[in-house]
């Protein structure tokens, strides 16, 4: 696994979601008060981005169809969502939140 530096921690407010982009893929990293999470960066429905969303606790909410997923464990939390959210470590470093992806051969 490697630690990708995303942000500094005063660039993400608490209830907020900033869209991360590596290697070409889409990735969202959070702000809630339990801490710093990461997940994929797009709906598992329609492949909206979720950094247009809404967090709401430990929930973001999509911006197209108001589908839903608890952000800590990325799980599903109604329709018209029913895919989890692969969900990545963050650690916070030097003021900078990381994200743990795994390295490719």
């Amino acid at each position: 696994m490697v630690w990708i530096p995303v942000c500094s921690v005063e660039d993400i407010d608490v209830e907020d979601v900033v869209p991360f982009d590596h290697e070409g893929k889409a990735y969202a990293v959070y702000h809630t008060a339990s801490g710093f999470y990461a997940t994929d960066g797009l709906c598992t429905h329609e492949e909206e981005m979720l950094a247009d969303g809404l967090v709401l606790g430990e929930v973001i909410e999509c911006p197209r169809h108001q589908g839903r997923f608890h952000i800590p464990s990325g799980k599903a939390k109604g329709g018209p969502v029913c895919v989890d959210l692969r969900t990545y470590p963050t650690k916070v470093d030097g003021g900078r939140v990381h994200i743990g992806l795994t390295q490719k051969s």
